[in-house]
């Protein structure tokens, strides 16, 4: 396995609900290193570029009113799989059928306002890490 990056964002809930601790140390135990952090306040353009595949979808006007909602937390992480190590700690998108143990599966309840958004590939990880920490 090799050590790769993975980025990952504490979306709007998750930082009102407090949890960018709890996140983080889930990410620490697991053995990834957090190489970079920055608390951002997302706006129309950063929302844009970031969820680029989405702008098109029905559902883009809603994920952008909650996206921009607040502020969320940006992470760089490193590590052997980190993207993939990311997506498991996380769990499935809709909370209602994560599993318990992962982020999405132990503070989840909305599939629209899931707490966290991770890397899916090598090739995002590298497009989202230049947007967010350029």
């Amino acid at each position: 396995m090799a050590i790769e990056r993975t980025f990952l964002m504490v979306k709007p809930d998750g930082v009102a609900r407090g949890l960018v601790g709890d996140i983080i140390s889930r990410f620490e135990r697991k053995g990834l290193t957090l190489e970079q952090v920055r608390m951002v306040t997302i706006d129309e353009e950063l929302a844009r570029r970031h969820y680029a595949e989405h702008v098109d979808k029905g559902f883009f006007p809603e994920l952008l009113s909650f996206i921009t909602s607040g502020p969320a937390v940006a992470m760089a992480w490193s590590g052997e799989s980190a993207v993939a190590v990311g997506r498991t700690l996380m769990g499935p998108t809709d909370p209602a059928v994560a599993p318990p143990g992962t982020i999405r599966g132990d503070y989840g309840t909305v599939v629209t306002q899931n707490l966290v958004h991770g890397s899916d590939s090598s090739d995002s990880a590298t497009r989202e890490l230049a947007i967010f920490f350029p």
